[in-house]
Protein backbone atom coordinates (compact mmCIF):
# COMPACT_ATOMS: atom_id res chain seq x y z
CA UNK A 1 0.00 0.00 0.00
CA UNK A 2 1.64 3.14 -0.94
CA UNK A 3 1.64 6.31 1.29
CA UNK A 4 0.29 9.62 0.00
CA UNK A 5 2.64 12.70 0.21
CA UNK A 6 2.11 14.47 3.28
CA UNK A 7 1.59 18.70 2.76
CA UNK A 8 4.06 19.90 5.44
CA UNK A 9 2.58 21.67 8.35
CA UNK A 10 4.49 24.14 9.63
CA UNK A 11 3.84 26.44 12.95
CA UNK A 12 5.47 29.77 12.57
CA UNK A 13 6.02 32.89 15.01
CA UNK A 14 5.61 36.36 13.89
CA UNK A 15 6.42 39.79 15.08
CA UNK A 16 4.02 41.84 14.32
CA UNK A 17 4.94 45.41 16.31
CA UNK A 18 5.61 46.50 19.84
CA UNK A 19 3.60 47.07 22.96
CA UNK A 20 3.73 50.72 24.33
CA UNK A 21 6.03 49.39 26.96
CA UNK A 22 8.20 48.30 24.73
CA UNK A 23 8.15 44.23 24.49
CA UNK A 24 7.74 42.86 21.08
CA UNK A 25 4.12 41.27 20.02
CA UNK A 26 4.05 38.39 18.35
CA UNK A 27 1.49 36.14 17.02
CA UNK A 28 1.32 32.27 16.50
CA UNK A 29 -0.16 30.84 13.49
CA UNK A 30 0.04 26.97 11.46
CA UNK A 31 -0.49 26.69 8.16
CA UNK A 32 0.75 24.84 5.11
CA UNK A 33 1.79 27.67 2.47
CA UNK A 34 4.46 30.14 3.42
CA UNK A 35 4.38 32.13 0.49
CA UNK A 36 0.60 33.09 1.58
CA UNK A 37 1.32 33.29 4.57
CA UNK A 38 3.64 36.33 4.11
CA UNK A 39 0.99 37.86 1.78
CA UNK A 40 -1.38 37.61 4.65
CA UNK A 41 1.27 39.24 7.36
CA UNK A 42 1.31 42.21 4.31
CA UNK A 43 -2.42 42.60 4.19
CA UNK A 44 -3.39 42.13 8.30
CA UNK A 45 -0.04 43.29 9.87
CA UNK A 46 1.96 45.87 7.17
CA UNK A 47 4.20 46.73 10.17
CA UNK A 48 5.67 43.23 10.92
CA UNK A 49 9.20 42.27 10.89
CA UNK A 50 10.08 38.68 10.66
CA UNK A 51 8.44 35.50 10.93
CA UNK A 52 10.84 31.82 12.17
CA UNK A 53 9.36 28.66 10.65
CA UNK A 54 9.22 25.37 12.48
CA UNK A 55 7.84 21.76 11.46
CA UNK A 56 4.81 20.90 13.48
CA UNK A 57 5.92 17.38 14.26
CA UNK A 58 8.91 17.77 15.07
CA UNK A 59 9.30 21.38 16.36
CA UNK A 60 12.43 22.18 14.96
CA UNK A 61 12.88 25.45 12.97
CA UNK A 62 13.79 25.14 9.57
CA UNK A 63 13.81 28.59 8.58
CA UNK A 64 13.71 32.66 9.64
CA UNK A 65 12.06 35.61 7.31
CA UNK A 66 11.78 39.17 6.99
CA UNK A 67 9.81 41.62 5.66
CA UNK A 68 13.01 41.78 3.05
CA UNK A 69 14.28 38.04 2.83
CA UNK A 70 10.97 36.40 1.89
CA UNK A 71 9.46 32.99 1.16
CA UNK A 72 9.65 32.51 -2.96
CA UNK A 73 7.67 29.25 -3.26
CA UNK A 74 4.56 27.72 -1.00
CA UNK A 75 7.76 25.45 1.19
CA UNK A 76 9.92 28.96 1.43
Amino acid sequence: MKRKNKTKKYSCIAKIGNNPDGKAKCVKYRLNDLYKFSQFLDKKFPTWSWFNVFLKETRMQVSSFTKYKRPIGKDG
